[in-house]
């Protein structure tokens, strides 16, 4: 081998280089071991102890040292599903921002565009193309973007002029879209800092509006997501007093009495409004619940408290949603006094009370009426808040306090000022929601300083001083997507991982030795370098090690012995010719030999690998990153450093050889007729790919969540649990979606529901996991509380241990992304082989296998998910097999035609299909060799991986199976048949002379 120096030069710098970058993750692990053993499980602890060693030395190389920070930032990160933590995909609202910028314009064709944009969104289509698509439709013309009530307004400037084309307004609505999701990710990012979690990562997904933020270790679940959803949208109102609203009340419950189903009789109500409202609500009236329940009316029922100053009534969160609908009636709304009729109804933050007599925790929510105005606007924004931190107020109660800037230290003087001369109340409002409303009792506040006192813990008050600080979300932020896995599983997962890779390595090991003696010993050494420069990449590119990824590592080392194989069994022919040892491993090395065959075949897995990582998120991201790098390893590693150890032990005079007494004789004198049964393999596909197709069009696939939307738990129960009785107890309380499968043990259940997924906010997330709860809490101890259940923690082994959401939008995204990227892996290795190959024929043989490989692998698991004790979702995971089994099949398939155009073009006799029969036989012992070593690596996954990816891996398994079987059976039957009788007859007469 020429410039061996050169390469051994490089191997052993790439080494060290390797050994370098994954010191840091060793030292960083033994340090977070450390302060896993210092905190003892307590997560708050563990993350301080961090924080104060952070700018300490902890490495220390001789000529350099490392604080832990530094090291930190090195090491190879672990993904969520073994880490840990919190993965979640917000959608920022693009509609909210185009609204934002036409100043919630009232024109109705822009509104219409506006509704009908988000009704006719199809899959990945960006929402800007659709609205102005759909603005087009509904003006036909007639209005223009650039319209002085749309986009030409206060809040473009000069920007946008109404003498501008509806082209050059949408550049200029593009950017400031784009300009306000780059706003969006700043704010988040900001927010994500203080959130104290180890190495948070937040980034941008494409153009589509979505924002990618993963937490790793993060634990407060419900916490989280209110923190990253709150678009912290400030406003200080002025607000009605119960004296003012009372007369409107009482009328409306008087109204609702005459309206309702269920009303009451009519009582009479002459006294003053307040009186009536005191009087109704009295202790006394509670003694005869049947006067009282004849007294009140719709709305008044409802209320379990009398209100005072400006808390009109206060009431049980449940009923909040009908006095909404009672307060948004035309009927009702019609009985306002003229001068109030821009009030605008909120609520306050829940406030959670100990009721003397039951000594049970009893939440309310307030009653506010804000003064409003035509355009529905605070007399303050919160944009004037230039900083916040968390206190305490007088009384010693965590409190919020702000600074504003000049202009708004000016407005809340005259603010404050005017609420003390009318003995008014100022509500200081976040997100729709009333913190405090205090009152003004000593004169305008001067200085721009100001408080939000209420009831409040020290983390909530951190929580919004944090928000507040970092700024308002530009639009609100919807998470779409979500992802919660807990410590204890991420463990399991690691060890899952660590115990398939390690019997994987073993075997694939053993069997090199084997079938191969010494040879193999050097393709093993070959492997182990393998390893460590794939480790060395990941942790110099600061990739994030997953699960998947972790297949994708045990995966290489299926693939990483190929080349190797392909060599040896190369070099064996040219040794049976009569070649000495030194030529066949020259010829094998040679173009003309393996090299061709092997560039060929991974260039087709590089290219499935490249869709998988353009189409993929997250932990398929993971896997495709992974085997790409160790295509690129594997191939370094089998050709030089095996071509290195060879020529090491020929020039020490060491007697070599490809073979055992074992495997001496293996395939040395194998003719079988492969194309001479091809009626037979062809009546067998097809019959096969029939069956398929029915059983997709009768008993169909189980799309996971990722496909259909939806949300996912998996819970670990102390015991075992029948899966059907807590599937009828959930049916109930989720509207008739629910699900429940055993999940590995039978005492570990995957919950799937469709309940309020496409509802954004947190707080229908905390709605589902407090349902989730109440209703599965009987199934474990007394000591099982709602935060032990939902949150994550060390050590914790029941409860939620992992759970996902999907939203409908994404759900069609990734079916999207799926279709286009099975098609186009197809599509893109199928032109590759064309240009390879310089024949069609060749190109539609690969593809007709793939075809037939991916439709026997959808046939069976629509046969089978039903009875099967494992999980058999379409997912993403499934599509990344699928693309995985696409790769695999080229390259066996590939292996196999190179043949085929070897031995066509060669000095080979018989007749055409002699001659081919000649090729595929000669390619046996590689086949059989490569597909054993996989199967083995891949059964061993399933058997040792973990149940979140045994679906992933069977997908595989049966992939690799049928793509061997469809190289030799379907590929070259459909290469020859597809081939004319002229050039059957030329290859023959040329072979032949």
């Amino acid at each position: 081998m020429q410039n061996r120096g050169l390469v051994k030069f490089f191997a052993i710098l790439f080494a060290l280089v390797s050994i370098y970058q994954l010191s840091f993750t060793v030292v960083s692990h033994n340090v977070e071991k450390d302060a896993k053993l210092y905190a003892k499980g307590n997560s708050e602890k563990e993350l301080k102890y961090l924080d104060s060693i952070g700018k300490e030395k902890v490495f220390n190389l001789g000529f350099t040292d490392f604080t832990y920070n530094e090291v930190k930032d090195k090491k190879i990160n672990k993904g969520l599903d073994l880490e840990g933590g919190i993965n979640v995909q917000l959608q920022i609202s693009v509609k909210d921002i185009v609204k934002g910028l036409s100043n919630n314009s009232k024109n109705p064709v822009f509104n219409q565009a506006l509704a009908n944009a988000t009704k006719n969104r199809q899959g990945n289509e960006d929402y800007l193309d659709v609205f102005f698509r759909e603005f087009e439709a509904a003006s036909n013309g007639t209005t223009k973007l650039a319209s002085p009530d749309i986009f030409a307004n206060k809040n473009l400037g000069d920007e946008i002029n109404f003498k501008m084309t509806d082209d050059q307004a949408k550049k200029v609505i593009r950017r400031k879209v784009d300009e306000s999701i780059e706003s969006a990710f700043e704010v988040l990012r900001k927010r994500i800092d203080k959130f104290g979690v180890t190495q948070p990562n937040i980034q941008k997904l494409g153009q589509s509006g979505r924002i990618l933020v993963e937490l790793p270790g993060a634990k407060d679940v419900d916490r989280i997501k209110k923190l990253l959803q709150s678009t912290a949208q400030l406003e200080f109102w002025e607000t009605y007093k119960i004296d003012e609203m009372g007369n409107f009340l009482m009328a409306a419950n008087n109204a609702l009495k005459v309206t309702e189903k269920n009303a009451t009789p009519a009582t009479d109500t002459k006294t003053t409004a307040n009186d009536s409202i005191s009087k109704l609500l009295t202790d006394d009236k509670v003694k005869d619940s049947t006067a009282t329940k004849k007294d009140l009316g719709p709305l008044l029922e409802k209320f379990v408290a009398q209100g005072g100053g400006p808390v009109l009534a206060v009431v049980d969160p449940k009923d909040t949603a009908s006095i909404n609908g009672y307060l948004k009636r035309q009927d009702i709304k019609a009985l306002m006094p003229a001068d109030k009729r821009y009030a605008k109804f909120v609520w306050g933050k829940p406030a959670v009370d100990v009721d003397e007599k039951t000594k049970k925790e009893v939440t309310t929510v307030s009653l506010y009426a804000l003064k409003g105005n035509r355009d529905n606007q605070a007399s303050m924004s919160g944009g004037v808040v230039t900083d916040a931190r968390d206190s305490f107020d007088q009384l010693g109660k965590p409190s919020v306090t702000m600074q504003m800037n000049g202009a708004g230290a000016k407005a809340w003087e005259e603010l404050t000022g005017k609420a003390y001369s009318t003995k008014g109340y100022i509500a200081i409002v976040l997100d729709d929601i009333v913190y405090s409303a205090p009152g003004v009792s000593s004169g305008p506040i001067s200085g721009g300083r100001s408080e939000i006192s209420g009831v409040f813990d020290v983390t909530e008050t951190k929580d919004l001083a944090n928000v507040l600080r970092a700024g308002k979300l530009p639009a609100a932020a919807e998470i779409v997507q979500s992802e919660v896995v807990g410590p204890s599983l991420g463990q399991e997962a690691i060890d899952n991982g660590t115990t398939s890779a390690i019997i994987g390595l073993l075997i694939v090991s053993l069997w090199m030795v084997v079938y191969y003696g010494k040879s193999g010993w050097f393709a093993n050494i070959a492997l182990a370098i393998n390893l460590l420069f794939l480790f060395g990449i990941l942790a110099s590119l600061g990739a994030v090690l997953t699960l998947p990824g972790i297949a994708g590592i045990v995966l290489t080392m299926g693939t990483a012995v190929d080349a190797n194989i392909i060599i040896y069994e190369r070099a064996k022919e040219e040794l049976r010719s009569g070649k000495t040892i030194e030529e066949a491993i020259n010829a094998s090395f040679g173009w003309k030999g393996a090299m061709r065959s092997i560039v060929d075949a991974n260039v087709t897995h590089v290219l499935t690998g490249a869709v998988l990582l353009i189409f993929g998120t997250g932990p398929i991201q993971g896997f495709a990153t992974t085997l790409l790098i160790g295509i690129a390893t594997s191939l370094f590693t089998s050709i030089f450093i095996t071509r290195i150890l060879l020529d090491w032990s020929l020039n020490r005079g060491n007697k070599l050889s490809f073979s055992t007494g074992f495997s001496k004789n293996f395939f040395t004198n194998f003719h079988f007729d492969f194309l001479g049964i091809k009626k037979y393999t062809y009546i067998f596909s097809l019959v096969v790919c029939i069956v398929s197709v029915v059983s997709l069009s009768t008993h169909g696939l189980n799309y996971g969540v990722d496909f259909k939307g939806g949300r996912t738990f998996q819970v670990r129960f102390e015991k075992a649990v029948s899966a059907e009785v807590v599937r009828e107890e959930l049916l109930k309380v989720f509207d008739g979606s629910a699900e429940a499968k055993v999940f590995g043990k039978d005492n570990q259940l995957k919950i799937t529901t469709k309940y309020k997924v496409d509802e954004a906010g947190s707080e229908a997330d905390a709605a589902v996991n407090k349902i989730l709860y109440d209703n599965l809490k009987k199934h474990f101890d007394a000591n099982m509380t709602y935060e032990k259940f939902v949150n994550s923690y060390d050590g914790k082994q029941y409860g939620i241990l992992q759970a996902s959401k999907v939203g409908p939008t994404v759900a069609d995204d990734i079916k999207t992304n799926s279709y286009w990227a099975v098609l186009g892996a197809m599509l893109i290795v199928g032109l590759y082989l064309v240009i390879s190959f310089r024949k069609w024929q060749y190109s539609l043989g690969a593809i007709a296998a793939v075809a037939h490989d991916v439709i026997f692998v959808l046939g069976i698991y629509s046969l089978l998910w039903k009875y099967m004790p494992f999980g058999m979702e379409i997912d993403q995971h499934f599509i990344a097999a699928i693309l995985t089994v696409i790769g695999y099949s080229m390259n066996d398939t590939v292996i196999v035609f190179d043949r085929v155009r070897e031995y066509l073009g060669g000095k080979a006799k018989g007749n055409f299909n002699s001659i081919v029969n000649q090729s595929i036989n000669s390619t046996m012992s590689r086949t059989i060799n490569t597909s054993l070593t996989m199967i083995l690596v891949l059964l061993i996954m399933f058997i040792f991986g973990g149940e979140s990816i045994r679906g992933f891996i069977f997908a595989m398994l049966i992939g690799i199976v049928v793509g061997t079987y469809s190289s030799l059976f379907i590929a070259t039957p459909v290469l020859v048949d597809t081939m004319s009788e002229a050039e059957h007859k030329r290859i023959e007469e040329e072979h032949n002379k």
